[in-house]
């Protein structure tokens, strides 16, 4: 059976699991199994995948690597950091306008269970003196929510993405560390700079007290992700060494702040085998498709293919975005691909990086997005429709400077 048949099919069982809600997990797994059923149906290849995987070590890199990530979120949320940084947030920036780009961002940027709804109540609370709908509200949540997804170092899309592709985690954060940016000029441009405001918000009523209690919140929270990109960026550290050296060495920087947690529920809280089976899952999958040889066969349909090889990973990787909403979906089918074809391309890895993040981003299968509709009972489409342009906006520059510079 022809290879893009076969994948297609897989891709629809692994939509329709999705659906039906099992995790991302088992349902590419699912799907993975389905190739090697159709393609290469002898036991030892999936018992040289289960060797393979639980002897990367890729494999112990990435999951520890989130797994701290998680450990990092509860230290920031139990000791009281991340709401001292919003309150802080909201009484610096005063302004409506600048409020309602800025704190979704800022919360975006940070490991927070709260994800969308989070950051939700606090545009609300700025648009009030904004004369915009709830269509514009929400909108504007969701977009600035996602703009650190090209440059976070502890995003786990992001994680996963330089793990499996095989590139150097400073290098990648580099290369499209530029569409951060420009992900919130269109923003501003397209979503902001057009609100009118009668005047400018009153933030809450703090003592003096309070106000430097919330200032060393707003720097404690903001400190893990600024040390955490410079060992990565400038020091070179994997992703699980500088996660590790962050979640450590806050500890006593929590403890002589005067917030204090339980450091017992920091590491035991953050085992989440929900998603750690995920990610054991995902990578088993990718040996899966190396051991059988079907990711050699993709890789030679995509060469010999009429189109260019970044067209087709571009087209794919939006798809996929697409059918599954979620960056470990497109990063766990593609990234294997790009490294298979182009080992260690930065252009290539960006490319299906950031297409398929425009794929997550406009699609109704984004928990973020579902989750900001539900908040602001704002009509789906209408809330898409900026959101669409903006994604058009960024992915033509996007586009042209891949051109060239590919």
């Amino acid at each position: 059976m022809n290879i893009f048949i076969v994948l297609a099919l897989a891709m629809g069982i692994i939509l329709v699991l999705l659906k039906k809600k099992v995790p991302i997990g088992p349902a590419i797994l699912t799907g993975g199994l389905f190739i090697w059923a159709v393609k290469a149906p002898e036991v030892h290849y999936l018992v040289s995948a289960a060797r393979e995987t639980v002897t990367m070590r890729r494999t112990f890199d990435l999951i520890a690597a989130l797994y701290l990530v998680m450990c990092l979120e509860i230290e920031l949320r139990t000791s009281g950091c991340l709401d001292g940084m919003v309150k802080a947030l909201h009484r610096i920036f005063s302004s409506a306008r600048v409020t309602l780009a800025i704190m979704p961002a800022f919360l975006g940027m940070l490991p927070s269970l709260g994800g969308a709804r989070f950051s939700a109540p606090i545009v609300e609370t700025a648009a009030k003196e904004a004369n915009i709908d709830a269509d514009h509200k929400a909108a504007i949540n969701f977009w600035f929510r996602h703009i650190f997804e090209f440059s976070n170092p502890i995003i786990p899309g992001m994680i996963m993405a330089v793990s499996i592709a095989g590139v150097k985690y400073s290098d990648f954060i580099i290369h499209l560390g530029w569409m951060t940016v420009m992900a919130f000029a269109c923003g501003w441009f397209v979503l902001i700079r057009p609100i009118k405001v009668d005047r400018d918000i009153a933030g809450e009523a703090q003592s003096e007290a309070e106000k430097h209690r919330y200032n060393v919140d707003l720097m404690l929270s903001l400190a893990p992700v600024i040390v955490n990109f410079g060992l990565a960026v400038f020091c070179g550290f994997d992703a699980s060494a500088a996660m590790l050296a962050v979640v450590i060495g806050l500890l006593p920087v929590l403890y002589m702040t005067g917030r204090r947690v339980n450091v017992k529920n920091v590491f035991l809280g953050a085992c989440d085998w929900k998603m750690l089976i995920n990610v054991a899952t995902i990578l088993y999958f990718i040996q899966i498709l190396t051991t059988t040889h079907v990711l050699d066969e993709i890789v030679y349909a995509f060469r010999t293919s009429p189109l260019p090889v970044p067209v087709i990973i571009a087209g794919v990787t939006f798809v996929i975005g697409v059918l599954t909403g979620m960056s470990q979906g497109h990063v766990a089918i593609i990234m294997p691909i790009v490294a298979a074809l182009e080992p260690g391309s930065l252009n290539l890895a960006g490319i299906a990086m950031a297409f398929g993040i425009a794929g997550q981003m406009l699609t109704p299968t984004h928990m973020c997005l579902l989750v900001t509709i539900d908040y602001f009972k704002s009509d789906f489409f209408k809330t898409l429709k900026p959101i669409l342009i903006l994604e058009i906006m960024i992915l033509s520059v996007f586009t042209v400077y891949t051109y060239f510079t590919y």
